[in-house]
């Protein structure tokens, strides 16, 4: 039998505040500024532990900077149908996380293939209609623009 999840009222405030920057990159003292702003009394020990758990189910993300301590999360959800997997995330040489959104699908990688064959067949059946066209033409010698051309 599945233990039920106990919700503290941090828990559920912390939980509000990442659905509100869903998609964003935030980091303990971020959280922190946020709920000292409104008043709330949250420790960090209890931040980084409610954000530990959300991670273990699934619902943050977390990101470490390398050669660091620092780690920033990012509020994925619990919808499956989430748009985390069409992203990428990279670190910028001054240690800052982007998140670039991947601007092309599968499906439309394979229409923008198929156009490019479609061209190239195009052009190299012109290039050989010229060839085959200009084959047998009247050369003038070493000036010959069509014999530059072949």
């Amino acid at each position: 039998m599945a233990k039920a999840r106990y919700k503290t009222k941090q828990m559920t405030e912390l939980h509000t505040f990442l659905q509100s920057v869903q998609g964003q990159h935030v980091t303990v003292q971020e959280i922190r500024e946020y709920f000292k702003d409104r008043e709330i009394a949250v420790g960090t020990i209890t931040i980084y532990r409610q954000l530990e758990k959300m991670v273990k189910e699934g619902l943050v993300e977390k990101y470490v900077v390398e050669g660091t301590n620092s780690a920033c999360f990012e509020y994925i959800g619990e919808s499956e149908t989430s748009d985390y997997e069409s992203c990428y995330h990279c670190k910028c040489e001054i240690r800052t996380l982007m998140r670039k959104e991947k601007d092309m699908t599968t499906e439309k990688r394979k229409h923008l293939a198929a156009w490019f064959s479609i061209i190239f067949i195009f052009v190299t059946l012109a290039s050989l209609f010229y060839i085959f066209k200009e084959e047998n033409h009247k050369c003038t010698g070493e000036d010959c623009p069509v014999c530059a051309c072949v």
